[in-house]
């Protein structure tokens, strides 16, 4: 069943005392903010109650976030971002420390890996991580395509296909999974950001906050709003990003409630 838009007929929003805010699509596009969610943020804290953002976007870390939203006239630090890049890195210290990893990915998310310990080696790696990597050239795809086709384990930060912008989309890393694919014939083994669960347990320790207490919110269902159904959370889709009311129609993922914007829940808070 299709929640009404704009609406919360249940109360359900009093109950949320965390909302985990998806960014590309949600909050902003590209530098500008989409129209009411600078309102919703100052909402969100007059109500007693706390935002965290959560990002599939690998391409950036956190201090690059806090200093973008900085840009866009938001103070924040960085314990307030989380990102599939942070999530991907304690998913390696847990399952394959120490070993040595070749990571495809921005020279930001590589600095961030190296801080933590991580262990980057391009010439013998033991573990491939593919990230949104803007940098992208065909000396990189034809090293990550060989380690996959080798049989190395093969992780990926998230699967979104495409990136929203001010313009448009860009290809994001479920569009470079398919090239692998297409080469090297293997999906990612493991994929760490929204839809998975990795990354909503890694929210979950970071915000404090019980699952059943935090929502979800995002303009994707096969990642934000699959992330917060699936795993306890509360899932809302915001119509300001990718996908449209006709999307939920056709989706098995079905949020619990739907805005067209962020600003729409201001009066439910």
């Amino acid at each position: 069943m299709i929640p009404e838009i704009n609406a919360d007929e249940k109360g359900v929003l009093k109950g949320i005392t965390c909302f985990a805010l998806d960014m590309d699509g949600t909050v902003y596009l590209g530098e500008k903010w989409i129209d009411g969610a600078k309102e919703f943020l100052s909402a969100v804290e007059k109500a007693g109650k706390q935002y965290i953002f959560l990002t599939n976007n690998s391409s950036k870390n956190p201090q690059a976030y806090v200093e973008k939203l900085g840009r866009m006239g938001l103070k924040i630090e960085t314990d307030r971002i989380v990102t599939s890049g942070q999530a991907t890195i304690a998913y390696l210290k847990k399952n394959f420390p120490g070993k040595r990893v070749y990571l495809l990915g921005n020279e930001l998310l590589k600095e961030e890996f190296r801080e933590e310990g991580i262990l980057l080696d391009e010439a013998e790696p033991e573990v491939a991580v593919v990230g949104f990597d803007t940098t992208l050239n065909y000396e990189k795809m034809c090293r990550i395509c060989d380690l996959v086709r080798d049989g190395l384990p093969y992780i990926s930060t998230h699967p979104d296909y495409n990136c929203p912008t001010e313009t448009g989309f860009i290809p994001d890393a479920g569009a470079i999974h398919a090239f692998i694919h297409a080469s090297a014939f293997r999906h990612p083994d493991h994929i760490i950001g929204k839809p998975n669960g990795d990354i909503m347990d890694y929210l979950a320790e970071r915000a404090g906050v019980p699952k059943a207490q935090t929502a979800m919110v995002g303009d994707r269902l096969y990642t934000d709003v699959a992330a917060g159904v699936n795993n306890g959370y509360t899932g809302i889709l915001v119509l300001s990003g990718e996908a449209g009311i006709e999307d939920v129609e056709d989706s098995q993922i079905k949020p619990h409630l739907i805005f067209d914007s962020v600003k729409e829940m201001i009066p439910y808070l």
